[in-house]
Parts: C-alpha cells; structure tokens; sequence
C-alpha cells in the first residue's frame, strides 16, 4: 500500500486593503474554473474580477489541487478543513496565554 505525505505551508501574502478586487487573469486559470468555482460558491465574480482576499484562497486551492490530483471539489473540502484547523490552532494558541 502506498502512503502519501501532506505538506501544509502557511503563506501571508499581502493582499491590500479589504475591498479590493483583482482581475482574474492575473490569476493565470482557466475562465471555466473560475466560472466552476463561483458555481461552488469558494469566489464572487464580479466584471471579471473578484476580491482580494478570495485570490489568495484561489490559489491555495489551486495548490492544492494540482500537488494532490484532486478535483475541485475535494480541493475546496481540504482547503476548508485546512482553514477550520488553522483557526482552532489560534484558538489553542490564545487560549494558552
């Protein structure tokens, strides 16, 4: 049986003030993956665009999806797994002090 190792990185990436709207090409996808994922409701497109704060959690699905071979579906699931984990470890962490 073959075992698989996940590799989690934690990434700040400034995203400027909240608000702000990115243009989806520069997130260098496919327009019908973007199209998917605002179907999954993981993005709000607007014009072409969608908020700052929801490019950076774009690319870690897409991260994600290509270091695993998961779909998008299973991506999304993971990634939201990922961000409650995150939170309870800040939550631990706080509580500690």
């Amino acid at each position: 049986m073959k075992k698989y190792y996940l590799q989690v990185y934690h990434h700040a990436l400034s995203i400027g003030p909240e608000g702000e709207w990115v243009d989806i090409s520069s997130l260098e996808i496919h327009p019908e993956i973007a199209e998917r994922l605002a179907e999954l409701g993981i993005v709000e497109i607007q014009d072409n665009h969608i908020q700052a704060y929801q490019a950076t959690r774009v690319q870690k699905l897409m991260r994600l999806r290509h270091s695993l071979g998961v779909n998008l579906h299973a991506a999304a699931i993971i990634m939201d797994l990922l961000e409650r984990i995150e939170i309870l470890q800040d939550e631990i962490e706080r509580l500690r002090k």
